[in-house]
């Protein structure tokens, strides 16, 4: 049950990444708001890590999900090939029944890809609401 382990993992990463993420807004407009016009420069360090940070973070989760879509292309091309061939020079085979088992292979790649997607922005909203529950505001 390699895909039922693969749901929980990813509803498990949302529903930390649901938790972190009000943590860090919260603590980050406080910060702003206690900064007023002329922030610190440990605030604008704070501030710029802030949107640098996404950046970096939404880049390297659709580079992971582009990646592992294109591997999933990639098995799937095989089998199907694989299939084909079998059936043109084992014609006298029977090929193996694949309803079901299709749907469970998009499944499975539909819950690789989220989960490569998502990893790398719960990485970072996780351990920013551990390292910001840590530091004061002021």
């Amino acid at each position: 049950m390699p895909s039922t382990r693969k749901a929980r993992s990813l509803a498990t990463q949302t529903a930390e990444l649901a938790l972190a993420t009000p943590q860090v807004m919260a603590h980050r407009l406080t910060r702003m708001a206690l900064a007023g016009h002329t922030p610190s420069a440990r605030d604008r360090k704070e501030f710029h890590l802030m949107g640098a940070e996404k950046v970096a973070a939404f880049q390297e989760s659709w580079m992971a999900m582009a990646m592992q879509a294109w591997r999933v292309q990639m098995q799937m091309q095989t089998q199907m090939w694989t299939s084909a061939m079998q059936a043109m020079w084992m014609p006298w085979s029977r090929p193996s029944p694949s309803g079901g088992n299709a749907i469970a292979q998009w499944q499975k790649a539909t819950l690789g890809i989220l989960g490569q997607g998502l990893g790398p922005v719960h990485r970072r909203a996780v351990a920013n609401a551990k390292r910001l529950g840590r530091t004061s505001l002021r």
